[in-house]
């Protein structure tokens, strides 16, 4: 039985972890490198680190703050935000990380997926897609949830896996930071329609929310932030409430 994974998540914005609600009302959650430890302390499967307003000279902070973590973690983590290019990518992986994520420039340039996979493996590729449920349909949007695409969710999700991806981190808008709970039947949608890992994200607000994404929608991961950042649920508490259902999860003595 494969074991699901809990993974907290940290939004970077000029080096500080910050959280909001539908990717607005931005606020400080502390010191990224604090919370990475912490976390695997407790437990955490993998984190996740994007960098939300990337730009050159934050790219380069982004570098540095990979270098550090790879010093003090041994569990795997993944970074995203501002890699558009093999190279960029490369100076991630270079500095430590185990996987890069790619939202905004793989939606502009598809092929770039190929040749990260090309590169570095697909297990090393994910493709994150931030989509919101309008006039019926899941929409693809991008530059952090400012700018709606053409793209539909399930269609780019089955290019993605088709043009090299290896993992989909999908966060609903609709459910972000709302604590009400994942976007369910997208997720088992997803889930169902593509042969890699799904990372589900978006809406986690108490530990029968992780239950029924893993129990309802079968994914392979769910992840987190506010909730973890604030204290309001613990990583040990959450795996032995899994636990306790018969969810497979990785348990740190």
């Amino acid at each position: 039985m494969i074991t699901k994974r809990i993974i907290p998540c940290l939004d970077i914005r000029d080096g500080r972890t910050v959280k909001g609600t539908n990717f607005k009302s931005i606020r400080d959650a502390g010191d990224p490198l604090d919370l990475a430890i912490k976390y695997e302390k407790e437990g955490a499967d993998e984190l996740v680190f994007l960098d939300i307003t990337a730009t050159e000279r934050k790219a380069e902070l982004l570098t540095e703050l990979v270098a550090k973590l790879s010093k003090e973690l041994s569990i795997p983590f993944t970074v995203g935000g501002g890699i558009h290019s093999v190279e960029t990518a490369y100076n991630i992986l270079q500095n430590g990380a185990d996987k890069v994520a790619v939202n905004s420039a793989a939606v502009h340039t598809p092929a770039l997926l190929t040749e990260l996979a090309a590169a570095f493996g697909a297990q090393c590729i994910v493709l994150a897609i931030d989509a919101k449920f309008e006039e019926g349909e899941w929409w693809v949007f991008t530059h952090g949830g400012k700018k709606r695409t053409e793209k539909k969710l399930f269609e780019w999700a089955r290019e993605g896996a088709r043009l090299g991806a290896g993992e989909i981190l999908f966060t609903s808008m609709d459910h972000d930071g709302t604590k009400n709970g994942f976007a369910i039947d997208a997720l088992k949608q997803l889930n169902t329609e593509l042969s890699i890992p799904i990372v589900a994200s978006g809406g986690a607000g108490n530990a029968s929310h992780f239950a029924d994404v893993f129990q309802q929608a079968g994914v392979d991961a769910a992840l987190a932030a506010s909730i973890f950042h604030y204290g309001e649920v613990s990583i040990p508490n959450l795996k032995l409430n899994l636990k306790n259902q018969d969810i497979n999860v990785r348990i740190t003595e």
